[in-house]
């Protein structure tokens, strides 16, 4: 069982994130549990990547001085498993937002969606979404999405390094992504749509890696929480 110093040293944890969490509050509610647990009042505790609230999965969580690297860890390279929904968009890319698109889907054969992720592999340039915690002239991009108010996003470029379909369902496509800090997944959810001239939004998304940190080594909330000490 860890200690108090343990933490205070530098932890790094591996949690699995469940839906509807931000990474921000997952964050507090290890904090707040670490100090009832020691009786202390202050510990620093941060993530090395934010996943969002209808995303689940891997989120590597620093304590103490480990802190220091979570640069280091955000910069690996992160491995997703997840389901792009073809025949619609939405403002959001994922299902934050609902369908204000549809697309029909009838030319899109299992064919044409494995030669389509070609193009992807490799450096990209990428658009953010909208909806998203990117910050422009102060103000994180989301809050003008909300408002309603359009604003100018510019391209980014990342580097995927995998992209395959694992499973075809109907318009239902299961895949899993190798790919570089800073890509978004929505984002390539809705590029991939577009490029089979339809339409597309991501329904599902669990990260599974970061780096050599794997989600099987992960601990749910709850068990982190039952193994701290008791009073």
């Amino acid at each position: 069982m860890l200690t108090e110093e343990d933490y205070k040293s530098g932890q790094v944890l591996l949690i699995a994130k469940p839906l509807q969490w931000t990474s921000f509050q997952v964050v507090n509610k290890l904090r707040w549990e670490i100090r009832q647990a020691f009786n202390i009042k202050k510990i620093k505790v941060g993530h090395a990547g934010t996943l969002d609230p209808l995303a689940s999965g891997l989120l590597v969580i620093c304590t103490g001085k480990m802190t220091k690297q979570i640069d280091t860890f955000q910069g690996q390279t992160k491995e997703y498993t997840g389901t792009i929904t073809l025949g619609g968009t939405t403002p959001s890319f994922d299902l934050e937002t609902e369908i204000n698109e549809t697309f029909p889907t009838h030319h899109i054969t299992p064919e044409l969606i494995h030669e389509t992720t070609a193009p992807f592999i490799g450096e990209i340039d990428q658009f953010p979404p909208i909806f998203s915690a990117i910050k422009k002239e102060g103000k994180r991009l989301y809050e003008y999405a909300r408002a309603g108010e359009t604003v100018e996003v510019k391209s980014r470029k990342v580097t995927i390094e995998a992209f395959e379909i694992t499973a075809i369902n109907g318009n239902a496509i299961d895949f899993r992504v190798v790919c570089s800090k800073g890509t978004y997944i929505r984002s390539l959810a809705n590029d991939f749509g577009k490029a089979l001239q339809s339409g597309g939004h991501l329904s599902a998304l669990r990260r599974t890696k970061i780096g050599d940190f794997k989600v099987d080594n992960a601990l749910s909330i709850d068990d982190f929480i039952a193994q701290l000490p008791k009073e």
